[in-house]
């Protein structure tokens, strides 16, 4: 039967889902809080998904997952399998957690070469062995060809309390009050440093260099990388007292969202910003922000101001943080980022939103 006038109209009138409703940003947060998480049920959990971190805390059981959609497949620097094991174990990582276990879910197309099956699947397994933390269940589906492009991945990850991170909790406690039992979000305070730990924008531009045809790849190559290693050293040293990878929407939007949850502003230098050169032309090209590109193997860190060189030092001991940086520091005030720019001028550091550059992660 034809469905009435009214009914049609009404359909067509509806909003649609858009591009930047998956690409972090103030457009993907507004769309969860309306159409996702408003239709479930309320937990009691130590950290839950209202408070949209990186991973929930359920127990002092640590608990991540996350959707893969990359394009291309493979790119300068690394592939999807790399960002599935890299992205997920840094989720887990940055709340003061240790990586305990990996599953994969696969969404594979009708027709894809199993060449490439095998590529991606290598790639995920050697990274997951090579930061230590097993695949240890998983789901593959097959669809018609001109369902899915090529191939999508799903993957989550379980771990608990790090045994450095009472430590870590310890020596911040010495500096100020810390009331909190993980690096949350909601925890930087007045005075507390910020720390890039190192090159920002790589992965972004890397990619969209490489799948539009710009020819900048030649120079620029993603970051992605596990950093469950490097964050265990800085725990052990001390005094942070939050942590996030810049991944959707980049620096721009994980500096936004700690000072919306943890209500404070923070003044940022942009000068000591570690950017490359390549990166910065490439979005001057562009029209695009750099600062809000994102990242697959970075974390922005906040630390009380007295260990802010130590931690430094630590990341610059290894080679995913070897380029780390002290870039500002919270204070009081309004809960927005202010940017000092090089020429001595300040500029607010808006949320983006939505990272410019499409299925990166």
């Amino acid at each position: 039967m034809d469905k009435p006038i009214s009914e049609i109209v009404h359909l067509a009138h509806m909003p649609k889902v858009v591009m930047n409703q998956g690409a972090g940003g103030e457009a993907m947060q507004d769309f969860l809080s309306k159409h996702i998480t408003s239709h479930f049920p309320k937990t009691g959990c130590e950290v839950s998904l209202d408070s949209m971190d990186d991973s929930a805390i359920v127990d002092d059981i640590v608990f991540t997952t996350d959707g893969h959609t990359v394009k291309p497949l493979f790119f300068p620097g690394g592939d999807m399998g790399m960002i599935c094991a890299a992205g997920t174990v840094n989720d887990i990582s940055v709340m003061g957690a240790k990586p305990l276990a990996l599953s994969c879910a696969v969404i594979l197309e009708e027709g894809l070469d199993t060449d490439i099956v095998d590529r991606i699947m290598g790639s995920f397994g050697r990274t997951a062995e090579g930061c230590g933390v097993p695949i240890v269940t998983g789901d593959t589906k097959v669809v018609e060809s001109g369902a899915v492009d090529q191939l999508f991945m799903c993957t989550s990850a379980v771990g608990k309390r790090s045994e450095h991170l009472d430590h870590n909790i310890e020596v911040a406690s010495q500096y100020r009050n810390f009331d909190s039992g993980w690096c949350t979000d909601d925890n930087v305070r007045p005075g507390d440093a910020i720390i890039a730990s190192g090159y920002l924008g790589d992965h972004g531009v890397a990619l969209l260099s490489f799948r539009e045809g710009y020819g900048f790849d030649s120079e620029i190559k993603s970051d992605v990388a596990p950093l469950n290693r490097m964050i265990e050293k800085i725990l052990k040293t001390g005094g942070i007292t939050a942590m996030k990878d810049p991944t959707r929407g980049g620096m721009a939007n994980t500096l936004n969202e700690w000072c919306s949850k943890s209500r404070v502003g923070m003044e940022i230098e942009y000068p000591r910003i570690p950017l490359r050169e390549g990166v910065v032309s490439a979005c001057d090209l562009l029209g695009i922000d750099p600062l809000s590109i994102g990242n697959e193997g970075k974390v922005m860190i906040a630390c009380v101001p007295d260990m802010a060189d130590e931690v430094v030092r630590t990341l610059r001991s290894t080679p995913e943080g070897r380029d780390a940086a002290v870039i500002g520091y919270a204070k009081e005030g309004a809960p927005r980022v202010i940017l000092r720019t090089e020429v001595g001028g300040r500029r607010i550091l808006e949320a983006p939103a939505g990272d410019p550059v499409p299925r990166i992660c």
